[in-house]
């Protein structure tokens, strides 16, 4: 019975130890999630705003300007863009954005992957490591941006897709990234990133009426590459956001777990204690009653 009851003693006191970290773990979550949460819902009214004047540039554009990034293909080659995390104890949040790229994969690009025409550059270790396992024509040249989160770095890897596209070794480049909505919430795309998609104008609107200072062809060659380096760079801000977002989660609800087992184990650890003394009780009682007679 001792040996017992100093396992569950043992018990109660490893998870305990472990409340303690996930607390702190969630702590750091919360004031990192407060950081990133800010950056991306300042840059996101932009970055939309950029995005759909290129869009709109690209399809009013009356076809005497050459636009090599917008330029349609047939699709032999593609490159995905995929952003997880550096590390783990995220949740589900780093196995949902590689599952949703093995999905665009299988849905959109099997006859791609089936020849080996399928690239996956990645934005975090967490989809380095798990796609790179799976059998996937992975690059991990880009993967330890997190390590300095800045837009040079995040422009270096956009710089480098447009390059590749442009140099047709891809006819299509999509980014994979979960887009923050709340610190539970968190919503996984495959997003077109090149050629760069043209507004799907409705019936009876209006044509895009722009007047263009300095020429389009001069506007559209400065434009063009810096809308996208600002796209890209939003997408990994959504996705460092949905990873503190997805942590913080995860550690509180590893902690209320943690108090659940711990009243679980207590409940246990009394019990244990009671019958302990009571069997104690009954063989003094038994000694006692045994000397008298």
């Amino acid at each position: 019975m001792g040996a017992q009851l100093k396992e569950v003693r043992n018990r109660i006191k490893s998870v305990q130890s472990t409340q303690q970290i996930t607390k702190a773990m969630k702590m750091v979550s919360a004031a990192k999630l407060r950081k990133a949460q800010d950056s991306i819902i300042q840059m996101r009214p932009y970055a939309q705003k950029l995005q759909e004047m290129l869009s709109n540039i690209v399809s009013n554009s009356d076809g005497n300007t050459e636009i090599k990034l917008a330029e349609t293909r047939e699709i032999e080659k593609v490159l995905l863009i995929v952003i997880t995390s550096d590390r783990g104890l995220c949740g589900a949040y780093n196995a949902n954005v590689v599952k949703m790229a093995k999905a665009t994969i299988e849905e959109k690009y099997s006859t791609q992957f089936a020849k080996g025409n399928l690239a996956i550059w990645n934005i975090g270790k967490k989809g380095w490591e798990s796609l790179t396992k799976s059998g996937y024509k992975t690059d991990a040249t880009f993967k330890d941006i997190y390590l300095q989160l800045n837009f040079e770095n995040v422009q270096a890897a956009a710089i480098a897709a447009m390059k590749a596209f442009e140099n047709k070794e891809f006819d299509a480049v999509e980014l994979i990234y979960s887009e923050f909505k709340n610190a539970a919430t968190q919503e996984f795309k495959a997003e077109q990133f090149l050629p760069i998609p043209k507004v799907t104008s409705k019936a009876g609107a209006k044509k895009a009426d722009f007047i263009f200072e300095p020429a389009q062809d001069v506007l559209i060659a400065e434009l063009m590459p810096k809308i996208l380096n600002t796209q890209l760079y939003k997408a990994v801000l959504d996705g460092n956001a949905s990873e503190h977002g997805a942590r913080m989660t995860a550690m509180d609800k590893a902690s209320e777990n943690a108090n659940e087992l711990l009243k679980s184990l207590k409940l246990s650890y009394n019990r244990a204690r009671q019958a302990a003394i009571t069997t104690e009780l009954t063989e003094i009682v038994s000694g006692a009653a045994a000397l008298e007679g």
